[in-house]
C-alpha cells in the first residue's frame, strides 16, 4: 500500500487521506477560549494591582480587585463544566499518561522527524498542560487564603507566605503564557484547530504520526 508524503501512516489507494483532521470539538474548543479569556484578565488586573504606576494610570482599585476576585473564582468553572464532555475527558486523560516515545521524544533533537508514534499530545503539550493545572490551582488556593484570611484563620506567616506564593507563581505563569503565544504563532495549524476545530493531515501526520494513523482507521472503519 502506498504511503501518504511525509507520513509513516499507510492508506487504502482506494480511501485517499483527507484534508483535514477533526481535531477538537466545539466545547473544547468553548473551553479553551473562555478560560484563555479569565487567564487574561486576570492577567490584566493583578498587574494593575500588583505594579503602582498601572495603577496609578487605571484607578478605581477597588473595582479592579472586585474583577479580579471574581474572575479567580470563575477560572475552574470551564474546565469543571467541560468534564461532562466524554470526548474532553478522552483528551485530559490523553494529557495525563506519558509513554515510552514521548520520553524519547523529549531527548532527541532531530524529534520531528524521527516520525515517533506521537499520540494527540506531543510531551512538550502534556508538561506544559501540567504546569498550567498546577499554576491554576497554587494561584486558586492562594487566592483563597488572600480573600478570606480572618475566616481561615490565618496567621501572619501564612498570609505572607500565601502572598508570596501567589505572585511568584503568577510571574512563572506569565513566562508559560509567553513561550505558549509564541510556540501558538509558529505553528499556525496548530492555532486554526483551536479555533476552526480541524487540523491539515500532512501537518498533523508529521507532528502526530500515532494520533494520525488513529483518525484513519476510525474513519475507515467507519467508511465500511
Amino acid at each position: 500500500m502506498p504511503k501518504t508524503d511525509g507520513s509513516a501512516t499507510p492508506t487504502d489507494a482506494t480511501m485517499p487521506p483527507p484534508e483535514q483532521l477533526v481535531r477538537f470539538t466545539h466545547g473544547e474548543r468553548l473551553t479553551h477560549r473562555t478560560t484563555a479569556g479569565i487567564v487574561l484578565l486576570l492577567t490584566a488586573t493583578g498587574l494593575v494591582l500588583y505594579v503602582p504606576s498601572l495603577a496609578l494610570i487605571v484607578g478605581r482599585r477597588p473595582l479592579v480587585e472586585a474583577i479580579h476576585v471574581a474572575a479567580g473564582l470563575l477560572l475552574p468553572v470551564p474546565a469543571l463544566l467541560a468534564l461532562l464532555s466524554p470526548e474532553y475527558r478522552h483528551d485530559l486523560a490523553a494529557l495525563n499518561r506519558f509513554q515510552p516515545h514521548d520520553w524519547a521524544w523529549l531527548r532527541r533533537h532531530d524529534r520531528r522527524e524521527a516520525r515517533l508514534p506521537i499520540g494527540k499530545f506531543n510531551p512538550g503539550q502534556k508538561l506544559a498542560a501540567a504546569a498550567f493545572g498546577a499554576a491554576g490551582a497554587v494561584l486558586f488556593g492562594t487566592g483563597i487564603m488572600l480573600l478570606l484570611p480572618t475566616q481561615l484563620h490565618l496567621s501572619n506567616n501564612l498570609r505572607e507566605g500565601a502572598t508570596l506564593s501567589h505572585d511568584i507563581t503568577t510571574f512563572a505563569l506569565l513566562a508559560l503564557l509567553i513561550g505558549h503565544l509564541w510556540l501558538a504563532y509558529t505553528h499556525p495549524e496548530a492555532r486554526r484547530a483551536l479555533r476552526s476545530g480541524n487540523m491539515p493531515y500532512r501537518y498533523a501526520a508529521r507532528e502526530y504520526p500515532g494520533w494520525t494513523r488513529e483518525q484513519i482507521a476510525i474513519r475507515g472503519r467507519k467508511s465500511k
